[in-house]
């Protein structure tokens, strides 16, 4: 198929335009201009502290109140005492969490007390339960319902009191038979009917029944075989999905399983200490989907992803690479198909995740935080 490497959009111009205007890089890498419009192939400097508050930050709008969901912190902790990390708030500009301070619950909430750190909790409420000082549901509301999402555990208060899914970070699907034969350790104390392993369309792994007082020896095994299930729901980079065939696929193009392993560790490994759970990415205004196709057969559905890569040869060079599309989701209010960028990128690791990068950087700092349903990039998309 016939290939046009320039800009043709006025909203995608205005994002890549408005990437360089926000000084988002240090340095500017294989950004390409012409008469015609804007090549963007990476735009982003290694140097990722761009945003980060140095000073406590004043809220302003907040609205004083005794539940937890509603209340916010008069000024935003730099670093969580307890992890010595910084917060994941902390990366946000001012104006950006002046509007959470406005915003919907959960923004209030995660305002309240930084849901990168939640992990901390279960830790210490698991040891609580096994001693015997509390229960489950003693559970501080906004933790059980919220926050402990970000250590990727969903809790149902009708269908499953005192159990939670916990979804797991498993780059392009990869897995194995250690890994396998661990996951079902995990639930099988639980019973055949909650005591369950998902598979699920993002080929990612969900473990069900899980009792918080047995999370952290589950957290733990999953560090020690290099998988995490921080940072794996709510408002946070979902599950890389590539080539289900990724390397024997003989109508392959790329193999995606590189692409969706560097840009796992993006989202969710902090560059500084090397532990699992990246605060710069743990204040997203919603979810993000990435995907990253192999071959022509896209069995990775770029097209209902917010970032999609669709392998293809450059038009002129023939060096192998990625057709970039944005804005793919489907919600209860709205399907929209992921657009075509008119950008192209080379098939490398530093302009995958460089990309990646400074899209999701405009995505935490300029989307919505009152309406959850605008939340997503499509939105942000039509509105450059």
């Amino acid at each position: 198929s016939s290939l046009s490497l320039y800009i043709s959009s006025s909203q995608l111009f205005s994002i890549c335009v408005f990437i360089l205007r926000r000084r988002i890089a240090n340095r500017t890498t294989m950004v390409g201009f012409s008469g015609k419009g804007v090549v963007l192939a990476a735009a982003l400097a290694s140097s990722c502290n761009a945003f980060t508050q140095t000073t406590p930050t004043s809220l302003s709008g907040v609205t004083g109140s005794s539940s937890a969901l509603s209340a916010a912190p008069a000024t935003i902790e730099q670093v969580d005492k307890r992890t010595g990390k910084p917060t994941g708030t902390s990366f946000l500009p001012g104006e950006a969490i002046d509007r959470a301070a406005k915003g919907n619950p959960i923004e209030k909430a995660k305002l309240a007390k930084d849901g990168t750190s939640a992990f901390v909790d279960v830790y210490e409420y698991a040891a609580k339960i096994r001693e015997g000082s509390m229960t489950w549901d003693e559970v501080e509301k906004a933790d059980l319902n919220t926050r402990l999402k970000f250590v990727g555990m969903l809790h149902r208060d009708k269908r499953t009191p005192g159990q939670f899914m916990m979804r797991l970070k498993v780059p392009n699907g990869i897995v194995n038979a250690d890994q396998m034969r661990f996951y079902a350790d995990c639930v099988e104390k639980y019973g055949e009917e909650r005591g369950v392993v998902d598979i699920t369309t993002r080929q990612n792994i969900q473990l069900r029944g899980v009792k918080i007082e047995d999370a952290p020896d589950i957290i733990d095994g999953l560090h020690a075989r290099n998988q995490t299930s921080f940072q794996s729901a709510l408002d946070s980079v979902r599950n890389m999905v590539g080539n289900p065939l990724a390397g024997i696929d003989d109508m392959e193009l790329v193999d995606t399983r590189e692409f969706c392993n560097a840009l796992n560790d993006l989202v969710s490994l902090d560059p500084e200490t090397n532990t699992r759970g990246n605060p710069k990415w743990g204040n997203l205004p919603r979810k993000f989907n990435i995907a990253i196709s192999g071959s022509r057969d896209d069995y990775a559905h770029t097209h209902i992803n917010d970032i999609g890569l669709v392998p293809v040869a450059h038009a002129e060079t023939g060096e192998m690479g990625f057709n970039v599309v944005l804005g793919g989701y489907m919600s209860i209010k709205r399907v929209a198909e992921s657009i075509d960028s008119n950008m192209w990128i080379p098939a490398d690791r530093e302009s995958v995740v460089t990309l990646s990068e400074a899209i999701l950087r405009i995505f935490r700092d300029e989307s919505e935080r009152k309406d959850r349903q605008k939340a997503r990039l499509m939105w942000l998309v039509e509105k450059y």
